[in-house]
C-alpha cells in the first residue's frame, strides 16, 4: 500500500500544507507581507479556485476591512490583528477534492442558537452566493 494510502499517514498534500504552517509560524502572525504572499497563492491556484479565491478576497476585504489577509497551511486567511484567523478559503486542487471550501473559525461570530455552520463548499460563485458570503463575513466579524 502507497504511504499516502496507509491509516493514520498524511498525504502528499498534507504534508506540504503543513510544511506551509511551519514557514508562516516562523514569520511571525504579523508578516508584512501578508496581503502579497495571499494574492501570491491566488496567482497560483488552478483557474476556477483563483476566480473564486480573487472574489471572496475582494469580498472579505471590502466588508471586513479590519481583518488581515495572509496565509495559513499555503491557502488565502483573513486574520483579527491579533492573528486569529477568522476565515478562510481553501480551493478544491490543494487537496484534490471535487469541491473548494469557505470556512470560519472558532473566534468567528457565527453562533445561532445550539448548532450552525462553519464550512461551506463551493464549485462556483452567484451573485447570490457572493451576496450570502458578505452577510456571514460581516456577521463572524460583528
Amino acid at each position: 500500500m502507497p504511504e499516502s494510502k496507509k491509516a493514520g499517514a498524511f498525504t502528499e498534500e498534507e504534508r506540504d500544507a503543513m510544511k506551509e504552517r511551519a514557514k508562516e509560524t516562523r514569520r511571525g502572525s504579523k508578516a508584512a507581507n501578508g496581503e502579497k504572499d495571499l494574492l501570491a497563492k491566488i496567482a497560483e491556484m488552478d483557474s476556477g479556485d483563483r476566480v473564486m479565491a480573487e472574489r471572496i478576497h475582494a469580498i472579505v476585504t471590502e466588508t471586513a476591512p479590519d481583518l488581515l489577509p495572509k496565509t495559513w497551511y499555503g491557502q488565502p486567511a483573513y486574520a483579527t490583528k491579533e492573528g486569529k484567523v477568522i476565515v478562510f478559503f481553501q480551493a478544491a486542487s490543494k487537496f484534490k477534492t471535487r469541491y473548494a471550501t469557505l470556512g470560519f473559525n472558532e473566534d468567528a461570530k457565527l453562533d445561532d442558537g445550539s448548532m450552525w455552520p462553519t464550512a461551506f463548499a463551493l464549485v462556483s460563485l452567484t451573485a447570490a452566493d457572493e451576496k450570502h458570503i458578505a452577510e456571514l463575513v460581516k456577521k463572524a466579524v460583528a
